[in-house]
């Protein structure tokens, strides 16, 4: 059964990419832009909320429609970990051939593949011979937000129990973690202290995002009808969060307003998954990539815009590689994310052939994700 979310697809590919051209700044020290960064860390923190919202949405109902604990479970390692691994241990073996013979060196990979094998970059992010004199010595320094989506993956199960046992207090339980989040994220903040920074971003300081899209879906018939007015009550919300301190706690809201309506809104169905769900494999594979040709010299030789256009073709061929050869192989045949491409030629086809219009406008607003999802 098609999703009645016919946009996520698009919206995680632009988030996703959003995040790569703040890396693509950051990385690339390149002068012209480093007034422009802080504006552009901005529009990268969002996105990553922003892919907290949908996680939300599509794991949650993903826990609804799996058969049991282990159904559940099993999908999210499916569509996550393979992915995830060709990521940590491909440099680690690019680090090896660097510094073969090296002393200590083997050590050091074999604990940065320990800690980022089980998501724990935090412990080592760097490897021998690998960026050691670029801005940033990470390897992969956008795989922080990976442990917070398996945390909530771990924690969900639990969370939507309770929620269940709560009955006719359902809407009283989300309240209370986006309320509970929201209060963590600001007594860090104000406490200031050396970590502070570092905590706020982690569980249960996001949970706030996870728990709207937990909300959306379950609002999700309800919302559809409304979608126009969802998107321009988000862009209000999320401006005055923006330019206003005091109101950010109207972030939850406008993101979780922009996405139900880009998603939802009137216009074309955007097949951003048409031959391949990429967007995984951006936000995985750029910031290696980023970092290489910022150590090969790229970014001084070919100026900002060539080495943006140099890492684009990388990223993007690498992200379509990585979805054919290792993502799609892992997925259960049935898998939402196996047959999105399918549905949207067979959609095309029934478009050109009969009212010339994409039929999932039509659709019951009520359809639910694929069991497999």
């Amino acid at each position: 059964m098609r999703t009645a979310f016919n946009r996520f697809d698009f919206i995680r590919l632009l988030l996703a990419s959003l995040v790569f051209f703040y890396h693509a700044v950051s990385l690339s020290s390149f002068a012209a832009l480093a007034a422009y960064e802080t504006i552009f860390s901005t529009v990268a923190e969002l996105s990553i909320q922003g892919f907290f919202v949908i996680s939300g949405v599509l794991v949650y109902g993903s826990l609804e429609h799996s058969d049991n604990i282990a159904d559940y479970a099993g999908k999210r390692v499916r569509r996550l970990y393979p992915a995830y691994a060709v990521v940590i241990l491909i440099p680690a073996f690019v680090s090896f051939l660097f510094t073969f013979g090296e002393r200590d060196a083997f050590g050091e990979i074999l604990r940065y593949m320990a800690a980022n094998l089980v998501f724990l970059n935090f412990l080592e992010p760097n490897l021998p011979g690998l960026f050691q004199t670029n801005r940033f010595t990470d390897v992969n320094g956008a795989l922080w937000t990976l442990k917070i989506e398996v945390m909530f993956y771990i924690a969900l199960p639990l969370i939507a129990w309770v929620l269940r046992k709560m009955r006719g207090l359902w809407w009283i339980g989300i309240g209370a973690l986006v309320f509970a989040a929201f209060v963590w994220k600001s007594a860090l903040f104000a406490y200031d202290g050396a970590y502070a920074a570092q905590l706020s971003r982690q569980l249960p300081g996001q949970m706030m995002f996870f728990a709207a899209g937990m909300a959306v879906w379950r609002l999700r018939a309800s919302l559809i009808p409304h979608a126009t007015s969802l998107f321009c009550i988000g862009l209000v919300a999320l401006t005055l969060s923006l330019i206003i301190p005091a109101l950010d706690a109207l972030r939850v809201l406008g993101l979780s307003c922009l996405i139900v309506g880009i998603a939802h809104m009137p216009g074309p169905p955007l097949r951003a998954a048409r031959w391949g769900d990429i967007s995984y494999g951006v936000y995985i594979v750029h910031f290696p990539i980023l970092q290489g040709l910022v150590m090969a010299g790229v970014f001084e030789q070919l100026g900002w815009a060539g080495g943006l256009a140099l890492a684009t073709i990388l990223v993007f061929t690498s992200s379509y590689l990585l979805w054919w050869w290792v993502e799609k192989p892992a997925l259960r045949r049935d898998s939402h994310y196996r047959t999105v491409s399918k549905e949207e030629e067979d959609d095309e086809r029934i478009r050109h052939n009969h009212t010339g219009r994409d039929p999932r406008w039509n659709s019951n607003p009520n359809a639910e994700p694929s069991r497999s999802t």
